[in-house]
């Protein structure tokens, strides 16, 4: 990654005088440019990082301010978490790589691709969570979320990483593709390498959603799935099914929007642990 570069002044010193002065215009400049331009924490001539994690938190209708706000409080609570913390700088590189994704209808970087790898590092992007304006949309559109993340996201990814995580946390089923569609795009993600976890937030724990309830937007109700042609699914097994995948991947719920902190907490620690594991000792 290049350097930002400062604009240069117009030269005034005459052509007679630049042969005495040019050398020490150089080094003048150099040591200014030093002092003055802001040194990036990371390049792609830099060491990796242990983990890429793809923090993908659902905006949809379900979601209202009150959901939001503890969402990011959540995200945000768990990277000031001293566990959390040791665990992201105990690693070979010591620094991972996030990113935090909102989708709904469509999906957006609300925060792009950030390093960290040390305590100040993880309390400056807890902060930038909890300030992140609302984001919101209409429709649980997985399979959308997916083929961004592996369209857009993760191309733009400005150091190697041992591995890549994408966690998932949302309400409800995908309603803008049907089951096939879901399964494709989460399995072009698995087939390079990525792991998908998933954070279901269940509301009602024995209640039905069905997989795949097909909604295209805009389409009327009507047009869902017979519920008789829907596997029956709870919420915890349709993240089973259709979101989770890749080496090691697993579900861990949160009981609701209130359990969202605990959960968000105990899945970083587990999953950036399990990228600090070399591979051969891996069961």
């Amino acid at each position: 990654m290049m350097r930002d570069r400062l604009p240069m002044r117009p030269q005034t010193v005459s052509i007679a005088r630049r042969k005495v002065y040019w050398p020490r215009l150089i080094g003048f400049t150099a040591v200014m440019l030093a002092c003055i331009v802001p040194q990036r924490s990371w390049s792609n001539s830099e060491n990796g990082v242990d983990i890429a994690l793809v923090v993908s938190v659902d905006v949809s209708e379900s979601v209202d301010d009150k959901r939001f706000a503890l969402q990011m409080n959540g995200i945000a609570s768990a990277l000031e978490d001293p566990a959390v913390i040791a665990t992201i700088t105990s690693g070979p590189n010591g620094a991972i790589l996030l990113t935090l994704v909102a989708w709904a209808d469509k999906s957006e970087a609300a925060i792009p691709w950030v390093r960290i790898a040390s305590k100040a590092d993880a309390l400056t992007v807890a902060d930038r969570v909890r300030q992140l304006p609302r984001y919101g949309g209409e429709f649980t559109c997985l399979s959308r979320m997916f083929r961004h993340i592996d369209e857009v996201v993760l191309p733009d990814l400005p150091v190697k990483a041992t591995r890549v995580v994408v966690d998932v946390s949302g309400d409800g089923v995908d309603n803008c593709s049907n089951d096939t569609v879901t399964i494709e795009t989460r399995d072009a993600l698995v087939k390079a390498g990525v792991t998908i976890n998933g954070l279901p937030i269940i509301e009602e724990p024995d209640r039905i959603v069905g997989a795949g309830a097909y909604r295209a937007p805009g389409a009327p109700i009507e047009n869902l799935r017979p519920l008789e042609t829907r596997d029956q699914l709870t919420l915890e097994g349709w993240y089973s099914k259709f979101v989770m995948g890749g080496e090691h991947a697993f579900i861990l719920p949160a009981n609701g929007y209130e359990d969202f902190a605990r959960a968000m907490r105990q899945k970083f620690v587990t999953e950036i642990s399990e990228a600090l594991v070399p591979a051969k000792s891996r069961s």
